[in-house]
């Protein structure tokens, strides 16, 4: 179960990192489109190299429907539009701010699965629901006296890409999970891929931008972007469960936070970590039930 642990913590910190490698990207003047489309080519070349391998190796490759290989390559725009908002919103928008407007799917996906199920949510829920809001009201500073003037385009796009997440959290297990992790996120990336590729031309490949530079910010986005995080919680979350995985995963949160600070110099106010803290402890709690349900007792007394 450590292991299991230890992948999933690790692939949330990897995806809160990734907000400053692009702001970094953007301040060497490189566009939306370049650090997208580098992002979903080299994690495509990654992803399809390790499949190729492992066939070459000997494994023998799992059977599915063509019909399920579709679904995850559709599945997979669902992501491509996770890049294009989260990262446009970057672009405008302090980095600290940026991964509060996306972890906004916490509440969205409860939401988005009350009204597919036609079923509503448990107050407990809500509860989280409440706690996520007012946190994210705190770390954006709209209690600090004077509303922060944040783009409010690049908002909306924040809010975009959580409600795109969302969408993907919720039909990312309804295909393909028969097959090996590293095939199933390969197949997906494919179709982050074709809508990044035809909503922005790799131009970057006859450019010259590759050896000016954007080769060094694609390859750091692809492996902490669409390699480790993806392939570390496909073999983490089965052998821990969700409920464990969701609370590890929040460590995007601070993680994201921490870089923008350090790295980027942002201001980061004291208030602000405490809305942080709120939303750390919302999904905490409402994940405690599952945590325990997933805990044997002989576990849970030498824990």
């Amino acid at each position: 179960m450590f292991r299991g642990i230890l992948l999933v913590f690790l692939g949330a910190c990897s995806f809160g990192i990734l907000s400053t490698f692009v702001k970094l990207a953007y301040k060497e003047g490189y566009t939306l489109g370049d650090v997208t489309g580098t992002q979903v080519f080299f994690g495509f070349l990654i992803l399809w190299g390790v499949v190729l391998l492992r066939q070459l190796l000997g494994h023998r490759a799992e059977s599915t429907s063509l019909t399920d290989k579709l679904k995850l390559v559709a599945m997979g725009t669902s992501t491509g539009l996770v890049s294009i908002f989260y990262y446009k919103c970057v672009q405008t928008v302090p980095a600290s701010i940026a991964i509060l407007l996306l972890m906004q799917f916490t509440w969205m996906s409860l939401l988005l699965e009350a009204v597919i199920k036609r079923k509503l949510p448990k107050p407990a829920q809500v509860g989280m629901v409440v706690l996520v809001l007012i946190g994210t009201a705190m770390a954006g500073r709209l209690f600090s006296g004077s509303l922060p003037n944040f783009d409010l385009v690049g908002v909306g796009y924040g809010i975009l890409a959580a409600a795109c997440y969302s969408v993907f959290l919720l039909v990312s297990g309804s295909a393909g999970n028969n097959l090996h992790p590293t095939t199933k996120c390969a197949l997906i990336l494919t179709g982050a891929c074709t809508l990044i590729f035809t909503i922005f031309p790799p131009v970057f490949l006859v450019n010259g931008a590759l050896g000016s530079g954007l080769l060094k910010w694609g390859l750091t986005l692809a492996v902490f972007g669409t390699v480790i995080p993806p392939l570390f919680f496909a073999y983490g979350i089965p052998r821990i469960g969700l409920g464990v995985s969701a609370i590890l995963s929040a460590a995007e949160l601070p993680v994201a936070v921490v870089m923008s600070s350090v790295v980027l110099q942002e201001e980061v106010w004291p208030v602000q970590w405490m809305g942080v803290a709120l939303i750390l402890v919302a999904i905490v709690l409402s994940n405690l039930g599952a945590v325990y349900k997933k805990l044997s007792p002989k576990q849970l007394k030498t824990a």
